[in-house]
């Protein structure tokens, strides 16, 4: 038990755990929980900007002048955009127009009620829905799925005085979205707050073993990687509708050769469907152990009464 001194007296810190009864569910975003790329869907056909000689120049920029892929598109963007660059408001109001995958948002609102069984909802176990993006923030907040999420990460945009965008706020590439799992595995879901500060295992809200990732294909590797050093569960998904198989291999390759994550699915997120089964039973496991975790220290702790 730490002691800290103030003045003269001591002052003796009792650090109590957390209840950590959440299950958090991480998802990727394009690819992911949609099968079309979120700057083509919403932002490409209102500008009237040809995506193909839109990524070319992202490739001439990455390849010929060193910069990285998601500051690419995001200084491509600015660029194509001038002189009359849209305000973040504006981004949001497009960001209505993205589109999901089947069973998405009405899965997050099934997950609510009719999963988790009485004794996991009296331990107060329950479900959140986290989404680490490379993609702007602010379409994603514009979209259907902003109300059935707990918190969403991705890439921003400042504003110059009239409020138009004009430089990268915040960029998050492949290799910095294991960040954001540190801070849902801490509670540190405001950005001001330093996710490298020490945090005992028993004060972190959402354990790693309470985690579910979702992704699609290699820029999740890092999160993979994460999920799998630390005893959380990971999930590759793959759009079913490519016919070029792209998409598939992408997957398989991250669980045949890769060995990153161990189960691969279509993008469907209906009732019944192979993807909902494993989230859904990944669920059901975690309560499970939290609740037998529970019942094992409180057993530990418990000190029996004298028999005759």
């Amino acid at each position: 038990m730490p002691i800290y001194c103030a003045g003269d007296a001591p002052v003796v810190l009792h650090l109590m755990s957390v209840p950590q009864s959440i299950i958090a569910i991480v998802y990727d975003y394009d690819q992911t929980l949609s099968p079309n790329y979120m700057q083509e869907e919403a932002i490409f056909p209102h500008f009237g900007i040809d995506g193909k000689q839109f990524w070319q120049r992202c490739g001439e920029l990455v390849q010929k002048h060193g910069f990285e892929h998601e500051l690419a598109y995001m200084k491509a963007l600015l660029d194509y955009l001038e002189p009359d660059r849209p305000t973040n408001a504006q981004l949001r109001e497009l960001g209505a127009k993205l589109s999901f995958f089947p069973g998405i948002p009405h899965m997050f609102e099934e997950f609510k009620s009719g999963l988790l069984t009485p004794e996991h909802q009296a331990h107060g176990i329950g479900v959140e829905h986290y989404i680490v993006s490379s993609g702007l923030k602010e379409l994603i907040v514009g979209s259907r799925i902003e109300p059935y999420v707990r918190k969403i990460f991705g890439c921003e945009y400042a504003e110059d005085n009239d409020g138009h965008i004009t430089f990268p706020k915040r960029v998050i590439s492949h290799t910095q979205k294991t960040q954001f799992l540190f801070r849902i595995n801490k509670g540190m879901l405001d950005l001001w707050q330093d996710v490298n500060d020490h945090m005992p295992p028993e004060l972190r809200p959402v354990p790693f073993q309470n985690m579910i990732y979702v992704g699609d294909g290699p820029t999740d590797v890092p999160c993979f990687t994460v999920m799998k050093q630390t005893g959380g569960r990971a999930i590759a998904v793959y759009n079913p509708e490519d016919q070029s198989r792209v998409s598939f291999k992408k997957s398989y390759q991250l669980t045949a050769h890769a060995d990153r994550v161990k189960h691969i699915a279509p993008a469907d997120y209906r009732p019944g469907s192979h993807l909902r089964l494993l989230l859904e039973e990944m669920i059901l496991e975690i309560a499970d152990s939290i609740v037998e975790g529970r019942r094992e220290d409180l057993e530990a702790g418990t000190v029996r009464a004298p028999r005759h």
